[in-house]
């Protein structure tokens, strides 16, 4: 038999003797908190029968759009500029300016108009749109949504559904009916680049319907708003042909927008009384008169911006005085040389009323 006493029993004291205390100590923090870092983290759902269970986080996230991470576009507007004035235009699409984004009226192989691609976006879910409210602004918040169903249901558009999606045809996108937009445009100052910019923020289809051959005009029904910066991955990657001379697609729609290639008038501002200009100008004229005076103040504001007066110190102004002294006698000794001048000249001259002295020739006499 083995003698008990020569057997060696490893106790947690020999243990932090032979290991070391600093290790032993941290072999049993990591053996006591092994079972917390392996477990997953769990959370609550509630079944329908009213049971609470537990579930585990998988971590993933929905996937984005391709076209966000593809083709990134221009940086947001910052928040903290020095000056911005928000602009309201309507584009009349029948003028050649703006026909860009009217034709092709209805699809042709890859080509579309602006609208029937917009009109995609929005009823198959890649892209939100908000509701257009009685007093025209927009609002990109989660309640004001507009909701694709509904839409289609109120201005009686053709739609399919199957398996709770819903589809437009594209014989029945009223594409020929959108021939305007409302286009809100922010003219900015960024300090941080000094630069002056105007960019647009929101895009607003309008449907005309109503017009008929006995000279009824057509009724505008403003469909929704979209947030400029929700579709402006769609747009850059949307080729576009801008003139009727060059039928290469060498721009996007992104950048169309982004140079301000667009024509349309100004019929509101953001103001603080938040009227639109038909709320104060009673007749076309007047419209006309307070449109022209806003793009005036658009264009004196980056004009002085660009084009600012030197502000001289007082020692400039005593230089300019100084020099207009001199200046002025200069002057005043020019005007008395000149007058000095005249007044001999005057009496050299014989009167022509008075009696002058016999003229005398000499003549030759022939021999």
């Amino acid at each position: 038999m083995k003698n008990r006493s020569s057997q060696k029993h490893f106790t947690p004291l020999t243990l932090w003797r032979g290991v070391g205390g600093e290790a032993f100590l941290f072999m049993l923090l990591l053996l006591s908190s092994s079972p917390l870092l392996a477990q997953p983290k769990k959370s609550r759902v509630t079944t329908a029968s009213g049971t609470t269970t537990q579930k585990k986080a998988t971590g993933t996230k929905p996937a984005s759009d391709r076209a966000a991470l593809m083709f990134p576009t221009s940086d947001a507007m910052p928040e903290d500029v020095v000056w911005r004035r928000d602009i309201y235009r309507q584009l009349d699409l029948m003028k050649d300016s703006n026909a860009p984004l009217y034709y092709p009226v209805e699809p042709r192989g890859k080509e579309q108009n602006l609208f029937t691609y917009l009109f995609r976006l929005f009823v198959s879910g890649r892209i939100p749109a908000y509701q257009y409210k009685l007093d025209g602004n927009e609002s990109f918040e989660e309640k004001d949504k507009a909701d694709a169903r509904e839409l289609l249901e109120r201005y009686s558009i053709y739609y399919e559904e199957k398996d709770g999606k819903v589809s437009v045809p594209e014989s029945d996108i009223p594409s020929a009916e959108v021939t305007r937009y409302y286009v809100k445009e922010s003219n900015y100052f960024d300090q941080r680049s000094a630069t002056y910019k105007t960019r647009v923020t929101a895009l607003c289809p309008v449907l005309m319907r109503g017009a008929d051959d006995f000279g009824t005009e057509a009724t505008p029904y403003p469909l929704f708003w979209i947030n400029y910066d929700d579709v402006a991955a769609y747009l850059s990657r949307m080729p576009l042909m801008a003139s009727n001379l060059n039928n290469v697609t060498n721009m996007t729609v992104d950048d169309y927008f982004t140079m301000n290639r667009y024509e349309g008038k100004i019929y509101k501002t953001n103001n603080l009384q938040g009227r639109v200009l038909a709320n104060y100008c009673k007749t076309d004229s007047a419209m006309t008169k307070e449109q022209k005076r806003i793009e005036q103040e658009l264009e004196d504001f980056e004009h002085r911006i660009w084009h600012q007066p030197e502000v001289k110190d007082s020692l400039d102004s005593i230089a300019a005085l100084q020099n207009a002294g001199k200046q002025g006698k200069i002057k005043a000794k020019k005007e008395k040389t000149s007058s000095r001048r005249s007044s001999t000249s005057s009496a050299a001259k014989p009167k022509s009323g008075g009696s002058s002295a016999p003229r005398v020739s000499a003549r030759r006499q022939r021999r």
